[in-house]
């Protein structure tokens, strides 16, 4: 998706305060789910995001290299990547996914078509935690353009608010898109 159109749908979006966290669990949203050939939501991420990944028979990754795009940094081996869900879970919470049925919480935490879930480095998964933009950007500068194009189509595909500091965060952010 281009500046413009995250422009675009950046401008629709709902903007509204941050929501309770009240009754949150992550459990709410069944994720890493069988994809079958013995391989989750996780691991298909992994091997999708790597370069010469080899997996065991029971599909976790044994070799591979990862490029983490938050803080441009290589990781190797594998357990030393998280895979992040571009809006974390506990903020699709506190912006309308409180109000979903576990089916459409299921697709959220588990979605390989939407820019949604990218292996980066745990250290930097760790630090953004369950922050939005307006209080976590990627270290990269180089990548907060793309960051805020994925983060608004995430937020547009699954009709989730923003706040007025998010909205500020994401329309500075694609201001750096060249």
């Amino acid at each position: 998706m281009s500046e413009e159109v995250a422009r675009e749908q950046l401008a629709t979006l709902t903007v509204a305060p941050e929501g309770p966290m009240d009754g949150y669990s992550r459990e709410l949203f069944p994720h890493w789910i069988s994809w079958g050939d013995r391989c989750n939501t996780r691991e298909l991420v992994l091997i999708r995001d790597g370069s010469d990944v080899e997996v065991d028979q029971e599909c976790r990754a044994v070799t591979g290299t990862w490029w983490s795009v938050y803080d441009d940094v290589e990781v190797s081996p594998a357990s030393g990547v998280d895979i992040d869900h571009m809006v974390p879970l506990a903020a699709a919470w506190r912006s309308g996914a409180d109000e979903w049925d576990t089916a459409r919480r299921r697709q959220f935490a588990n979605d390989l078509e939407a820019p949604q879930l990218f292996a980066v480095s745990a250290r930097s998964n760790r630090s953004k935690g369950d922050q939005t933009p307006a209080d976590w950007v990627p270290p990269a500068t180089g990548y907060h353009c793309t960051y805020a194009v994925h983060w608004t189509e995430v937020k547009t595909r699954y009709d989730l608010t923003i706040t007025d500091d998010e909205q500020a965060a994401l329309s500075g952010m694609l201001d750096t898109c060249p």
